[in-house]
């Protein structure tokens, strides 16, 4: 150590030739510091770094003969943190008041203080218990054990230095979330959550305050379990380029103008222009695959839609799942209602790349068969979607989920200023489905835009043979303004 922090020993000249003085000649061995596994969910939202590193203190350390203090008007000095790492002490800092410190000090029983030299004004505040000098030699501390199943989320805020340096000098697992709040936005978080398993997680940093659910998501972050792409979040970092249809055949879309590995590969088709264009998005194929088809007739259970067996589906899904595809199910339910035929499917819904999509041009009231008019449906309807699909998704601690509303007419969803977009969980979308001229899909899109709820993501969809013409990939980049998060192919 350089001379930056003063000597830490005890050198009062009263007890120098005293049996428990090291070989140097300093001060008694000062004993271990205590670590404590904080609560499972634990906040330290405080904007000043006096506190911040104090509130960390108190968190992880039930006592320390030792502490390492700086002064709060500047960064830790790379002395006073290699210091507290070193010896597995707190760090903290000292501003005008130096009481809350000294209380500090009193709760943890500190005997020594090693006073880094830009904190030297604070010495007489802080009592005969401040070593002095300028030797290099550090207290035999004996380290604490550490705290290797605590994980503490930084933020990375210049009041979060101190407390990041005290919460690895008590053996804990720090990930910097480089701003991030959500535990699950982040690959880097979601690998250093499930490699440690925490018995608990520190939140460090005021950016932390307010945020809703981050026990459940923090639990869900430690899953390890990833997005196509990446993360456990989908949008804004994900984009997603979508084949729909169904695999019995090219009737319904594109999606089944091929079997499979050759589907899968056109869908990296699809996508790989949209990499180019997005740099800074991470671009997914996906399938967009109708698993109940509007039929013309009643059928056995009289709900004119027909649905395919999940166990059926689960190869298709499961391949495309591992060719690094989002896979989303659409719904086409006839005169049963969107949570009945989605209950069906949630098997398949419990795999972490497997979004669902409701479309509501074929949702029929009792007395309405397919092609006569265009199906609708009731908010109330979908929000209970929302609420099971977002429950489901939390009980498995499973990543973000995509929830599609197909619409290209505002009557498709009545009160839709009623949709529920509070469930984190899920990534709620409308995705605009008109066709034919540009102007028109423009003007489309633009109406449905109007009076919608917040947050809410959006998706085009571009017609192979009905547009007239169909966007290529740069256009729909360039003029399906604001950008959308999934563009459709059928």
């Amino acid at each position: 150590m350089t001379a930056v922090l003063l000597a830490a020993l005890l050198a009062l000249s009263a007890c120098s030739g005293s049996d428990g003085a090291d070989a140097s000649g300093g001060g008694a061995d000062p004993g271990q510091p205590v670590t404590t596994v904080p609560a499972a969910t634990t906040l330290v939202a405080d904007t000043d770094a006096v506190a911040a590193a104090l509130s960390t203190s108190r968190a992880l350390f039930t006592s320390s003969p030792v502490a390492v203090v700086a002064a709060a008007d500047q960064p830790p000095s790379g002395d006073a943190v290699d210091a507290a790492e070193q010896l597995g002490v707190p760090l903290l800092l000292v501003g005008e008041d130096p009481a809350p410190v000294v209380d500090e000090l009193d709760r943890l029983g500190v005997e020594q203080v090693l006073l880094a030299d830009e904190a030297e004004t604070a010495e007489a505040d802080l009592g005969d218990r401040v070593v002095t000098g300028t030797g290099d030699d550090l207290p035999a501390v004996e380290p604490a054990e550490p705290l290797s199943d605590v994980v503490v989320l930084d933020s990375g805020a210049p009041a979060t230095a101190a407390g990041a340096v005290t919460a690895r000098a008590a053996g804990a697992v720090v990930v910097d979330t480089a701003g991030q709040t959500d535990p699950r936005a982040s690959a880097e978080v979601v690998d250093a959550l499930a490699g440690t398993q925490p018995a608990a997680v520190v939140a460090l940093g005021a950016d932390f305050t307010g945020v809703q659910g981050l026990d459940w998501k923090t639990a869900t972050a430690a899953s390890g379990t990833q997005l196509p792409g990446g993360g456990q979040l989908l949008f804004p970092e994900h984009f997603l380029v979508a084949m729909y249809g169904s695999p019995e055949g090219p009737a319904l879309g594109v999606l089944g103008e091929q079997g499979l590995d050759e589907s899968i590969g056109r869908a990296d088709e699809f996508a790989a222009p949209y990499a180019a264009l997005l740099p800074d998005r991470t671009v997914v194929p996906t399938f967009e695959v109708i698993v109940t088809v509007a039929s013309a007739s009643a059928g056995p259970d009289g709900n004119y839609s027909s649905e395919a067996d999940p166990a059926a589906l689960r190869p298709y899904v499961e391949a495309a799942g591992a060719a690094g595809l989002y896979v989303v199910l659409d719904l086409q339910p006839g005169r049963t209602d969107f949570l009945t035929q989605a209950q069906q499917y949630q098997s398949l819904l419990e795999l972490p790349y497997v979004g669902l999509a409701l479309d509501p041009e074929w949702r029929l009231q009792p007395d309405e068969v397919h092609l006569q008019q265009i199906g609708s449906v009731g908010v109330d309807e979908v929000n209970q979607v929302v609420t099971w699909l977002a429950d489901l998704t939390r009980a498995n601690a499973l990543p973000q989920k995509l929830l599609v509303l197909h619409q290209f007419r505002s009557s498709m969803i009545t009160d839709r200023e009623r949709l529920d977009t509070s469930r984190d969980e899920l990534a709620v979308m409308v995705h605009v489905d008109g066709q034919g001229s540009q102007p028109a899909k423009q003007g489309t899109w633009n109406a449905l835009h109007q009076g919608a709820p917040s947050p809410l993501y959006w998706g085009w969809k571009n017609f192979i043979d009905e547009d007239e013409p169909m966007l290529t990939p740069a256009e729909t980049v360039a003029q399906a303004q604001p950008l959308p998060e999934l563009v459709t192919y059928q």
